[in-house]
């Protein structure tokens, strides 16, 4: 047993100089790093670690995934309104057709509606958003993203009475405020004056009443 122990004592004296002669870094004890010297290995020492770059705010900055996200996002915000089964009937029986009533806006002052009828739900869905967008309109508003004046319009019973708010806030329901909010539009105190809860009417007497700011503003002047 004390032999053991003396070899045991004498290889513990010797480990540094035989870690300096085979190149590895001396242990923790000794005063120096526990990473052993290993070429290509996992314990290689490479120097001290390079600090984290991160963003003016303190963020990690802007990496390829971030701009992976920038380029798939949508330029245009939509919304449906509702969305139907239609039912046809022809001589062989009946057919089955999904009707969907969608809104589109960039949320910078332009809007579009658009309805469509098709087999299938997501194909009506698709061509629903293209014809939102073949019918966007710019509505004339003021720097702030209200409307210069009051207007109205009527769509078979559904009657819309627009107001401009200033510092109130959007005041809108049903698919007026869809509308407004897809249009990016603000401060507008909008009035439905009729008991039919049909969004698809109210949604064109809105779109009507936003096309009719521009024409009384010119008319006024």
């Amino acid at each position: 047993m004390e032999d053991n122990t003396k070899q045991n004592k004498v290889s513990d004296n010797k480990a540094p100089e035989v870690a300096k002669a085979a190149g590895a870094a001396p242990d923790k004890k000794f005063g120096g790093s526990s990473r052993p010297f290993s070429p290509g290995g996992a314990g290689q020492n490479f120097g001290p670690r390079k600090p984290f770059s991160r963003g003016p705010g303190g963020g990690r900055g802007f990496t390829r995934r971030d701009a992976g996200r920038a380029m798939n996002k949508p330029e245009l915000d939509s919304k449906i309104l509702t969305i139907r089964r239609v039912t046809r009937v022809v001589a062989g029986g009946k057919r089955f057709n999904f009707s969907v009533y969608m809104v589109v806006g960039d949320k910078k002052g332009s809007v579009g509606v658009g309805t469509v009828k098709a087999g299938d739900t997501a194909q009506a869905i698709e061509k629903a958003m293209k014809n939102a967008k073949s019918h966007m309109f710019k509505v004339k508003t003021t720097p702030e993203m209200s409307i210069p004046c009051g207007s109205d319009a009527k769509y078979c019973s559904a009657s819309v009475v627009l107001r401009p708010t200033y510092g109130k806030g959007l005041i809108a329901g049903s698919a007026c405020r869809d509308v407004f909010v897809l249009g990016g539009l603000k401060d507008i105190n909008a009035k439905i004056l009729t008991r039919s809860k049909n969004k698809i009417n109210i949604a064109r007497a809105t779109v009507g009443a936003l096309k009719k700011i521009e024409y009384l503003c010119n008319y006024t002047k």
